[in-house]
């Protein structure tokens, strides 16, 4: 069985369109939704798959769209159609799993967008958010216990190294090339290809696609991966200690002089052989504690984990931006709404190890810190004035409108 075979079997296809259902997501330029993808299959799937082991299908243009990023710029998606999507997974699928055995041990997960379905068809900013996918038996919190680990061993400096326009400038013939030492089947590099360069559809104009690896569907993650896979073993060969998630790479040196030269030479290196660029402006080689590494630094000291300032300062803004007077939303759907944002904040910080920025450098237990009682999914607690009418307390007559508190919590009528 061939690798394009493996990629159009029964059950690896069933997994694609599951996972496919249950990321959802906004439609591509063909305005198809997720829950319309498994009707259109039924009735066109088997001339979709002759076109495919053929080698003549030709996957859609992305749909660009932009979404904010925390210093004012945009990000730049491109969102494949649903039907690309579902053919991106399955083949994701099979070429992830021919490339696992032989990912660098310190190399801990990819990135990838997963957009939100806006009424409207277009992807707000509330909505979208960047999805961090991990290796099998790899996570986010392994990279940074692996960073934290090396510093309390005495490597404390780092060199923070960030690639700019990453997904924008991949060069595609470096890419398949390097693909096929695990995937050597020329049909299925083939049809990667032709995602690579199905083009991108700005408004009404079509634009084709030299370089770069769209963010937005399932199959870019592993391609980036792919990609910097030649970095990781470059390292290890040169003796580093180091750990990477998606493009977000520490390596960690005993002193200053040490990192600067690091840099240099890593940055000839990138330039030269992987044809990408380290940004100088967000690139440094300073001490742990100074600089975040997927949302956490470091205490001075006895290098215990913290939030990251920007971090706390993005949970604020959420925040506040669901609170907000001016949404018109039921208190009830409020409390709900912050009840899931709280919890998965929670559940990925609450391995700091410095309880908050206003407690100095306070230790807490985060297997025991004790976590705010939340509401059940569905209640919410009464307002003084709304339970007074509903114990009928006395006869005295409830005032039409009850004075608010100051601050940032106020009383709600009901």
């Amino acid at each position: 069985m061939t690798l394009l075979d493996r990629v159009l079997s029964r059950d690896n296809l069933q997994r694609a369109l599951k996972q496919v259902r249950q990321n959802q997501g906004a439609p591509g330029i063909d305005g198809m939704t997720v829950d319309e993808l498994r009707g259109y299959l039924k009735q066109y799937w088997p001339e979709i798959r002759a076109r495919l082991v053929a080698g003549n299908y030709c996957p859609k243009p992305v749909k660009r769209v932009e979404i904010p990023k925390p210093d004012g710029k945009t990000r730049p998606l491109g969102i494949p159609t649903v039907v690309d999507r579902f053919i991106q997974q399955a083949i994701a699928q099979v070429v992830s799993a021919q490339w696992e055995p032989h990912f660098h041990p310190h190399s801990y997960g990819a990135i990838r967008p997963i957009l939100g379905a806006h009424p409207a068809g277009q992807p707000s900013a509330v909505q979208n958010r960047s999805q961090r996918f991990c290796r099998p038996n790899r996570s986010a919190h392994q990279a940074v216990r692996e960073i934290q680990g090396q510093v309390r061993n005495g490597y404390r400096w780092v060199v923070d190294m960030d690639l700019e326009a990453f997904f924008d400038r991949v060069n595609h013939d470096r890419l398949i090339h390097r693909l096929q030492r695990h995937v050597p089947d020329r049909a299925l590099l083939r049809l990667i290809n032709a995602y690579l360069k199905a083009g991108v559809r700005i408004d009404s104009t079509t634009l084709p696609t030299t370089e770069g690896v769209p963010q937005g569907g399932p199959l870019s993650p592993v391609l980036a991966n792919v990609v910097l896979d030649e970095l990781d073993w470059e390292l290890e060969r040169r003796g580093h200690r180091f750990a990477r998630y998606a493009d977000d790479c520490n390596v960690v040196v005993k002193s200053k002089t040490a990192g600067e030269r690091v840099m240099a030479s890593l940055t000839r290196w990138i330039d030269k052989t992987l044809r990408l660029t380290v940004n100088e402006r967000k690139s440094a080689v300073d001490r742990p504690w100074n600089r975040k590494f997927l949302g956490f630094t470091l205490s001075r000291g006895d290098a215990r984990l913290k939030v990251a300032d920007p971090s706390l300062d993005k949970l604020k803004d959420r925040i506040r931006e669901l609170t907000r007077r001016t949404r018109g939303r039921r208190l009830i759907d409020i409390i709900a709404e912050l009840r899931v944002a709280l919890l998965g904040w929670k559940a990925y910080f609450g391995i700091a190890e410095v309880l908050s920025p206003e407690a100095g450098d306070r230790q807490v237990d985060t297997a025991q810190a004790p976590m705010l009682p939340v509401e059940p999914m569905g209640e919410c607690r009464l307002s003084r004035v709304t339970q007074t009418r509903r114990d009928g307390a006395g006869s005295q007559r409830t005032p039409a409108n009850p004075p608010m508190a100051r601050g940032a919590f106020r009383e709600h009528r009901l």
